[in-house]
């Protein structure tokens, strides 16, 4: 069995001091107004600065690929078995979009269309919408079991991950949503929070108390503030919904995960046609260098490695 995703380590101090302090990301399921609205919550700053040293990201990659990556985490609260939901976004910012996905284990992966981000000059706030732009954003749900996924699609309408994938379950899925999506950087560009809000009406849920909860919602302080200073989810859930009879019902895990391997770049080598993979094979370069977009890890092939690769082609 050749080797999987290959994690980077977190190397900077105030980094892993912050994360000891921290401790476990977590995923908190929760239900509101006697259970005609359900909640998730996400603390993930161990999984944002595992993805941002994988990939190499500065801030503003960090900001807009951590807000997807918060996102798809939520969601995966509501899979279950070998479920899988991918987001992509597609935008004329300079950006680019991203593609993210998770499982219900609660796996999540992705990456940044452009990074770096081309732009001039330093961004003079964590306002999204200048490298986002106008596109879409399509969700696609692969059930376990189903023959093909679904896919709904959507035009941005904001530039903000959180306020186009509330847009998209309106539109595309009649459900009423809310996303509060936070990164927390320091003076010096740490991540030192993250963090992640989903709430969701059921149908025949009370729309004066969604209104409300959409108020609430919009008046949260950052998340990734309160995460970064030590605030855990059930003291949050508490403290800004309780008066929604707010009641938790089991936490879930959330990590940066990917499923690639060398054993499936190896299998895909051997899938090109033969006369590409004897080209490689005679002219090089050797090691070849495959690179996984999802997680980053980069995957190393010798000549021989590459023969057995022809030798499965034929």
């Amino acid at each position: 069995m050749m080797g999987s995703m290959i994690k980077k380590p977190i190397i900077d101090p105030k980094v892993l001091e912050q994360l000891d302090r921290l401790g476990p990301d977590e995923l908190e399921l929760f239900l509101l107004n006697r259970g005609n609205y359900r909640g998730a919550l996400l603390s993930a700053t161990r999984m944002i600065n595992e993805m941002r040293v994988n990939h190499n990201y500065g801030v503003l990659e960090t900001l807009i690929c951590g807000h997807a990556y918060l996102a798809a985490g939520l969601i995966s609260a509501g899979l279950k078995g070998q479920d899988r939901v991918g987001i992509e976004m597609d935008c004329d910012g300079p950006a680019g979009g991203f593609v993210v996905d998770s499982s219900a284990g609660g796996s999540v992966r992705g990456y940044l269309r452009n990074a770096p981000i081309p732009i001039d000059t330093p961004p003079e706030s964590f306002d999204t919408r200048p490298f986002i732009g106008d596109g879409t954003l399509s969700v696609t749900r692969f059930a376990e079991g189903s023959k093909q996924p679904f896919t709904g699609h959507i035009s941005l309408a904001y530039g903000t991950v959180a306020q186009d994938l509330a847009n998209y379950y309106l539109q595309s899925e009649q459900t009423p949503t809310a996303f509060h999506l936070s990164v927390q950087f320091d003076p010096e560009g740490t991540v030192i929070g993250a963090g992640g809000l989903l709430v969701q009406a059921f149908p025949g849920a009370d729309e004066d108390i969604g209104k409300q909860l959409d108020t609430r919602i919009r008046n949260l302080p950052s998340l990734g503030g309160l995460v970064a200073n030590g605030a855990d989810s059930s003291s949050i859930i508490h403290d800004y919904f309780h008066e929604f009879e707010a009641a938790e019902v089991g936490t879930r895990e959330v990590r940066f995960d990917c499923a690639c391997s060398k054993d499936r770049f190896a299998r895909f080598l051997a899938a090109m046609p033969i006369d590409e993979i004897k080209d490689i094979r005679d002219q090089g370069p050797f090691p070849l260098r495959t690179v996984c977009h999802n997680c980053n890890t980069t995957y190393e092939f010798s000549q021989s490695e590459i023969e057995r690769a022809y030798q499965m082609s034929r």
